[in-house]
């Protein structure tokens, strides 16, 4: 199976830097009100202000060494009335990032909302994969699709199996219900091997009792496959994602562990 992958940091800066400029791109064409496919909640102007306010706080966080979430949301600067300032603002917001996360190796310590990676690499990972996804969700609004880069798009699966939809801390118990499901990218060759289960336990930082649906990527030899998904890596990155439906990937197998998985992705990503 596929170690977990992880692209040079200067890949990650110079997507963060390409991909936010398509975003603001197409939202410079978009209709304030129009409605986000993906986000029917959310408008064109709704959109471009949740990746702004998300570029600027962790620039906060980074660029100002901050360690408490909470200095950062201070940090934010108040929604702009005009879209046209919104757009500007979204801009300024970019470069601000890019200044702070283009400063200092991987390692740095840096605060950060998942336990296990406290530094700026995982930043610089996270707001690759941020923005490319709401480039997506603004090209869909759009009408003007493109491909997402493959190398990316399947480290952005990486990133979703482990970390998002994935990961025991060392406080909770994975407790196996299903699989193994085999993820594959057809196009880049990487694939995982999964299990579905629930993440059971007390949450140190909030005493939260923690019982949850989750999944588990077995690195190294694992058990053989019930069950496959598979497809190229720009639609299971966004299928995972919720801005494709299953239909863009290929699932075989065992009916039940294909469900579980699928149970996992339907629940989305906080």
């Amino acid at each position: 199976m596929t170690a977990s992958l992880r692209l040079p940091s200067r890949d990650y800066l110079a997507f963060l830097d390409s991909e936010s400029a398509r975003f603001t791109d197409m939202l410079t064409r978009a209709d304030p009100a129009g409605t986000v496919p993906s986000c029917p909640d959310w408008s064109a102007a709704d959109l471009l202000w949740h990746l702004t306010e998300v570029q600027w706080f962790w620039g906060s966080i980074v660029g100002r060494e901050l360690h408490d979430p909470a200095d950062a949301e201070s940090d934010k600067p108040q929604r702009p009335a005009s879209y046209e300032a919104l757009l500007g603002l979204q801009l300024e917001a970019t470069e601000r990032l890019l200044t702070a996360l283009g400063a200092g190796d991987d390692g740095d310590p840096v605060w950060t909302w998942l336990d296990d990676d406290q530094t700026r690499g995982f930043v610089r990972r996270r707001q690759a994969h941020e923005v490319l996804i709401h480039r997506l969700d603004a090209e869909q609004l759009v009408g003007a699709v493109t491909p997402l880069d493959e190398a990316l798009a399947a480290d952005g699966v990486d990133e979703a199996l482990r970390i998002m939809f994935g990961g025991t801390p060392a406080w909770a118990e994975f407790r196996r219900q299903a699989g193994p499901v085999t993820v594959v990218c057809t196009d880049t060759g990487a694939r995982w091997s999964t299990e579905v289960g629930r993440l059971v336990g007390t949450s140190p930082s909030s005493g939260a009792q923690i019982d949850e649906l989750s999944l588990q990527v077995h690195d190294g030899r694992a058990a053989d496959p019930v069950a496959q998904i598979a497809g190229l890596a720009e639609a299971v990155d966004a299928w995972l994602w919720g801005r494709l439906p299953a239909a863009a990937v290929d699932m075989s197998g065992d009916p039940a562990a294909l469900g579980a998985f699928t149970a996992v992705v339907s629940a989305g990503i906080e």
